[in-house]
């Protein structure tokens, strides 16, 4: 296949996945760039004879993009809070070995899975560093990808309808996320994207993980925190970037029978209730001890994706320095203690 015909297949995909986005906006339904993405490209990728490819190329782009407007979220003001931040992101130590030692114990246990493959497919997040240290250790990479994607699209299409439903914030239609990009300093986000750019090619040198996302990030606190740049990433650029993770999203399945998804999604949905009840618990203790916003705290101790979770909290204007931290401690945390405690597991 040639990279014209690849090319036209992914934008199709795309294409398909923004209208699953305007249908999501003309029913006022809740992320609807992101979720409408999600339903319109799950139903697509099953019809095997549409000239449609997962936009894969696509998602390094997205994660530079979610890493600068992250960044951007670090000004001098919200940097003088970080001292506050500190017993809250203690707690995400905890958090994590349990969410771990439950999810292992439910997967082996009750769905039969071998040691390690259940090790792994507990991790609370990167997909693909888990799929990558299960081929080292010999695990069940189909299992290992099936669950952790089914966690990850149980997790992202459930938190927006209790934000919305639950905690009354709109987060329905087309509004505005930032500033339109007609309104937008072209040459200073044309700086921007060019430091993100150069910040994830060297995170991703130094073998940094989620590189092209933390890259960018890196970068973007560094010159919003100083003032150096004021410029964020447009509105128009985020919910492009919705499409195409809520698109990668859908086509995570593809190829793959329904019985098999079925059965997935239903034992997941059993390690997805544990992360629930797990999460609940560390959320009203961190809510009530600390004070810090409900929804800020939701997603902060929320076991999604990085990239996706934080992605929400730019959508719902949560307090994102605070959410981030959080996830980079327990993506440190899992990245460190996976490959470690993964070798040493015997069946």
């Amino acid at each position: 296949m040639s990279t014209i015909q690849t090319t036209f297949r992914m934008l199709l995909a795309l294409m398909i996945g923004a209208v699953g986005s305007i249908v999501f906006i003309y029913l006022s339904l809740p992320l609807p760039w992101l979720l409408g993405a999600i339903f319109a490209s799950s139903i697509a990728m099953r019809f095997e004879n549409l000239p449609i490819l997962s936009p894969k190329p696509f998602s390094a782009p997205a994660r530079i993009l979610i890493g600068l407007t992250i960044g951007s979220a670090f000004t001098p003001e919200i940097l003088q809070f970080i001292d506050v931040y500190f017993y809250s992101l203690i707690l995400v130590i905890p958090y994590t070995i349990i969410t771990i030692i439950a999810g292992m114990y439910y997967y082996h246990k009750y769905q039969g899975f071998d040691k390690k493959t259940a090790y792994l497919s507990s991790m609370p997040g990167g997909v693909i560093e888990m799929v990558i240290i299960g081929e080292e250790i010999k695990a069940n990479i189909s299992k290992i990808t099936l669950v952790q994607s089914s966690r990850l699209f149980f997790i992202v299409v459930s938190l927006p309808f209790v934000i919305q439903y639950i905690f009354k914030v709109d987060i329905s239609g087309n509004k505005l996320i930032t500033i339109p990009i007609t309104q937008t300093n072209i040459p200073e986000f044309a700086a921007l994207a060019l430091l993100g750019i150069i910040g994830g090619v060297i995170a991703k040198k130094i073998r940094l993980s989620a590189a092209y996302l933390i890259g960018p990030m890196i970068v973007s606190i560094a010159v919003h925190s100083t003032g150096v740049i004021t410029t964020s990433v447009p509105d128009e650029f985020l919910k492009f970037v919705q499409v195409v993770f809520g698109t990668i999203i859908g086509f995570t399945f593809r190829g793959v029978k329904l019985k098999t998804i079925v059965k997935t999604l239903v034992s997941t949905f059993g390690h997805f209730i544990i992360l629930m009840i797990i999460s609940a618990v560390f959320i009203a203790i961190a809510y009530y001890s600390f004070g810090f916003p409900i929804i800020s705290t939701l997603l902060a101790f929320s076991p999604g994706g990085q990239a996706e979770i934080n992605l929400i909290a730019i959508l719902v204007v949560a307090n994102v320095p605070y959410i981030t931290l959080h996830h980079i401690v327990r993506l440190f945390i899992v990245m460190n203690l996976a490959p470690i405690f993964a070798r040493k597991i015997k069946d």
